[in-house]
C-alpha cells in the first residue's frame, strides 16, 4: 500500500506539471492579454509598456519557467491582471463555495441512487425497475444547462419557492445542488443496481438466506457492502465531472465558485487566475482518484493495490 501511494503521488506531480504546461501554452496561443485588458484606443506604445510591466514581453518558454519556479518554491501563480491581487488568494476565496456545492450534489445523488438501485435490483424487471431505468436514461440525456434553466423557471420564477441566484442562504444552494446531483444520479443508480444484481447471485448470499437471516440484514450487511465498491471508485472519478459540471451550473445560477471564476477569467484573459484554477482542478482529480482507490482497498481487503 505504501509503495503504491508513493508511486501515485509521483504520478500526480508529473500529471500536474504536464497540465500546467499545456494550459500555459494554450492560453497564450488563444489570445493576447494586452489586447483584452487595454482599451481599444490603446496605441502600440501603451501595449508594449503594459507587456513589459506584466512580464509578457519575454519569450513564452521563459515566462513558463518563471511561472513554474514561482509555483514550486512559493506557491505563487502571480497577480491577477484584472484585480491586481494574488491569483492563488483569489482562487482560494472561491474554493469553499464550489466544494460545498459539489459535496451537497454528491450527497443528494447518492441518497437517492443507493436506495433506488437496491430496490430496482431486488424488484428486477418490475414496473418500478423499468421506470427507474427509463428515468436514468432520460437523466443522462438531459443537458446540464437545460436542466438548470428549467428548475429556475419552475421553482424560481413560476412557483417562487426558491432563489435562483447567489449564495446568501442554504436555500440558494438547493437548485444548483439538485442540478449537479441529477447529473450524477443516473450513473450512480445504475452502478448500484448492476452491483447488487451481480452480488445477489453469489453463493454466500444464498447461504445467508438459507441460514434464516432477515432479508434486510442480508441486503445491508452482506450484499450492499460488496455492491458499493464500484460506486466508491466511480465517485472519486466523478470529481472531474463535478468540477466540469460546476462551471456550467455556477454560471447558470450565478454561484460564486471556481467554475464561475474560471469563466470570467477566461473571458477577460486573466491568465494567472485561469492557470491557478486549472492546476487546482488537476490536483483534485488526481487525489480524488487516489482516495477512491485507497477506500476501495479498505472496504474489500481482497483488493491489493500493489
Amino acid at each position: 500500500m505504501k509503495a503504491y501511494i508513493i508511486r501515485r503521488l509521483v504520478q500526480a506531480v508529473a500529471v500536474c506539471l504536464a497540465i500546467s504546461m499545456i494550459s500555459f501554452f494554450l492560453l497564450f496561443l488563444n489570445s493576447d492579454p494586452a489586447l483584452l485588458l487595454l482599451p481599444p484606443e490603446a496605441g502600440l506604445e501603451d501595449i508594449e509598456i503594459f507587456k513589459k510591466s506584466m512580464g509578457l514581453d519575454r519569450p513564452v518558454i521563459v515566462q513558463y519557467l518563471v511561472f513554474l519556479k514561482k509555483i514550486i518554491l512559493h506557491g505563487d501563480f502571480g497577480n491577477s491582471f484584472v484585480s491586481k491581487t494574488p491569483a492563488l488568494a483569489l482562487m482560494l476565496e472561491r474554493v469553499p463555495a464550489t466544494l460545498s456545492l459539489s459535496l451537497m450534489a454528491v450527497v443528494l445523488a447518492n441518497a437517492l441512487a443507493i436506495p433506488m438501485g437496491i430496490i430496482s435490483a431486488v424488484k428486477r424487471y418490475t414496473i418500478f425497475d423499468n421506470l427507474v431505468t427509463f428515468l436514468a436514461i432520460v437523466g443522462q440525456a438531459m443537458p446540464l444547462y437545460w436542466l438548470g434553466i428549467m428548475l429556475i423557471i419552475i421553482f424560481g420564477v413560476f412557483l417562487g419557492w426558491l432563489p435562483i441566484s447567489g449564495s446568501d442562504t442554504i436555500w440558494h444552494m438547493i437548485l444548483p445542488a439538485v442540478t449537479l446531483g441529477a447529473w450524477l444520479l443516473p450513473v450512480n443508480m445504475r452502478l448500484v443496481r448492476s452491483g447488487m444484481l451481480d452480488v445477489l447471485n453469489q453463493d454466500y448470499i444464498r447461504t445467508a438466506r438459507a441460514k434464516g437471516l432477515l432479508e434486510r440484514k442480508v441486503m445491508v450487511k452482506h450484499a450492499f457492502k460488496n455492491a458499493v465498491i464500484p460506486l466508491v471508485t466511480v465517485t472519486g472519478m466523478q470529481l472531474s465531472l463535478l468540477l466540469g459540471g460546476a462551471v456550467v451550473t455556477e454560471t447558470v445560477f450565478a454561484w460564486p465558485g471556481l467554475g464561475r471564476l474560471a469563466v470570467e477569467s477566461i473571458r477577460m484573459g486573466d491568465y494567472p487566475v485561469v492557470q491557478a484554477i486549472v492546476v487546482f482542478f488537476a490536483l483534485c482529480v488526481v487525489f480524488g482518484n487516489l482516495l477512491a482507490d485507497i477506500l476501495t482497498a479498505l472496504i474489500d481487503p481482497r483488493i491489493r493495490l500493489e
